[in-house]
């Protein structure tokens, strides 16, 4: 999965990319990070910060990083060299289940459908691309999408890249 969604347009075109360190059974973005890495590709983990305490905002990560757990228990860059999500390029998705329109129902906390709902308003410039990780077994026939659902561009699993009609 890693070397195929690395070469996918949506990675090839972009330089920042947002990730995430797998918990909870979500899959392990880390071999894709790697290819990714090897690109040349700026790499970012989500953050919680004090000013905004419902959004995301994205940290610059490097194997090899110190990490520290948030109030979550989910490890954060403790080198703060933060960006807007709207700066970013790509976003690596993690989420409990998909369809391929591309809806999908992520664990409980809406801080995804919160930090990117800026895209629903764009008219033209509609980066960044949301690119969900899962797997193939994740996905379901069609998720009903509340109003503030952030859909994804893409979903990625190891059986096949799924373009989501827009």
């Amino acid at each position: 999965m890693a070397h195929r969604t690395a070469r996918h347009p949506l990675a090839l075109n972009c330089q920042s990319v947002a990730a995430y360190l797998a918990a909870d059974g979500e899959i392990d973005p880390w071999p894709l990070l790697q290819e990714l890495w090897s690109l040349g590709k700026d790499i970012y983990l989500p953050v919680l910060t004090p000013f905004d305490k419902y959004k995301l905002w994205f940290a610059a990560f490097e194997p090899g990083d110190q990490l520290a757990f948030n109030r979550f228990g989910i490890p954060e860059p403790v080198r703060r060299r933060l960006i807007k999500p709207c700066a970013l390029d790509l976003v690596l998705t993690p989420l409990v289940a998909f369809d391929e329109a591309g809806h999908r129902i992520g664990m409980g906390g809406g801080f995804y459908d919160r930090s990117f709902a800026f895209l629903n308003r764009r008219q033209h410039w509609h980066k960044p691309r949301l690119l969900g990780l899962a797997y193939e077994l994740q996905k379901l026939d069609a998720i009903k999408a509340n109003s503030w659902d952030i859909p994804l561009h893409a979903i990625a699993t190891e059986a096949a890249i799924y373009t989501a009609a827009r």
